[in-house]
């Protein structure tokens, strides 16, 4: 039994993007370092090394895979231009195995260690001033050392194989340059490795980047064209007019003053709370914080929350149930969104200001048909002024 017939490597599904770096205007290229931190994931072919047993007489009873580890990337690379740079490294990605339980009694373990140097050209298309997508084409040397260790029936010929050779390596991502010397980069990448018996296999890593460029030469500003001086031309003198009457300068408007810009969001309940409750669902969450964006810049003068309900139930019950969901969407501004607790006020209005109809919506009995009728009453409104 040999161990090409027991163990095949690492086969793994790509991913597509993370993160890549935009290049501000700059004069020529620059050098630059960096090192990738981030899960390596491969897959074990475990039907391969159950049907290598059965072919030697041997019936797996169980298999437990590693199919993960973490991964690592030191590198350094020529940024050529805004989109093409030359990158160049060592790359770690960790080790992955399986331990097989077979009848007659016996246990085959395997292992895999995989590491080695690659090149890639690094191709960068940028999105905004800050942030570029990446994608990247190369190849790589890497070094593959297989351990396997049998006992009881299994007997392992080749303890200790290894294999060295070329592979192809795709990656792609995002890329987001916080200043002039660093970037920040999130990848996929994709590896073509043989094993130390011979198989061929594919190891992804996912990881986050930081880069390092130096030598950046930023673009000169542009220069103002010279004016050129012309002497002027000598006109003939003429006696100079009468002086004309002074008149006084008319006052300045004075400036007029803008009232606050007010701005007033309604938020339906049933995407914020759940039926009859108070407490804001993960949902909720998400729309306050795209409304906190929205409003960032705003110097706000007072912010109001109010609560509101439908008709079912008693008016007391409603009452307390909006003042409850408007004092969650206040405390909810305050400590996620930043707003200044003294400018929020919050207040439950019950049922009294309904949306809906009688005639539209009736009945009184809480059946599906009337709640979802009703859901236009349940809401939390937000109103800011403020100027921006």
């Amino acid at each position: 039994m040999t161990p090409t017939k027991i163990v095949h490597l690492l086969s793994l599904a790509g991913l597509g993007s993370l993160l890549a770096a935009p290049a501000f205007a700059q004069e020529g290229g620059h050098p630059y370092v960096g090192l990738s931190v981030g899960q390596s994931r491969a897959e074990i072919d475990e039907p391969r090394i159950r049907a290598s047993l059965l072919a030697s007489g041997l019936t797996t009873t169980s298999m437990l895979r590693d199919e993960s580890d973490t991964g690592f990337k030191l590198f350094g690379g020529y940024q050529f231009n805004r989109h093409i740079a030359v990158e160049g490294g060592y790359f770690n990605l960790g080790k992955f195995g399986f331990n097989a339980t077979t009848v007659p009694a016996g246990t085959l373990a395997g292992q895999i260690k995989l590491q080695g140097v690659n090149l890639d050209l690094v191709g960068t298309l940028p999105l905004t001033e800050r942030l570029s997508a990446l994608g990247r084409v190369g190849a790589h040397y890497a070094s593959a050392r297989d351990t396997f260790t049998g006992s009881g029936a299994v007997n392992v010929l080749d303890a200790n194989p290894s294999e060295r050779g070329a592979g192809l390596k795709l990656g792609a991502g995002l890329q987001y340059q916080f200043g002039q010397s660093l970037w920040v980069r999130a990848e996929a990448e994709r590896y073509r490795v043989r094993d130390g018996v011979g198989n061929r296999g594919d190891v992804n890593l996912y990881s986050v980047s930081l880069v390092f460029p130096f030598g950046r030469t930023p673009a000169p500003a542009p220069r103002p064209m010279a004016a050129a001086y012309v002497a002027p031309v000598a006109a003939p003198v003429a006696p100079p007019p009468p002086p004309a009457p002074v008149m006084a300068p008319a006052p300045p408007p004075a400036p007029v003053a803008m009232p606050p810009a007010r701005r007033r969001v309604s938020f339906e309940a049933d995407s914020l709370f759940a039926f009859d409750k108070a407490d804001i669902r993960p949902e909720g969450r998400n729309a306050l914080d795209n409304f906190v964006r929205e409003l960032r810049g705003v110097e706000f003068d007072v912010v109001m929350v109010e609560g509101h309900t439908d008709r079912l139930g008693s008016e007391a019950y409603n009452q307390a149930l909006s003042a409850r969901r408007a004092e969650a969407v206040k405390a909810y501004l305050v400590t996620s969104g930043g707003f200044a607790a003294a400018k929020v006020s919050a207040a439950g209005k019950g049922e009294s200001s309904p949306i809906t109809r009688a005639a539209d919506c009736r009945g009184n009995q809480p059946t599906p048909k009337l709640i979802a009728c009703l859901q236009p009453d349940r809401r939390v409104e937000v109103e800011v002024s403020g100027t921006r």
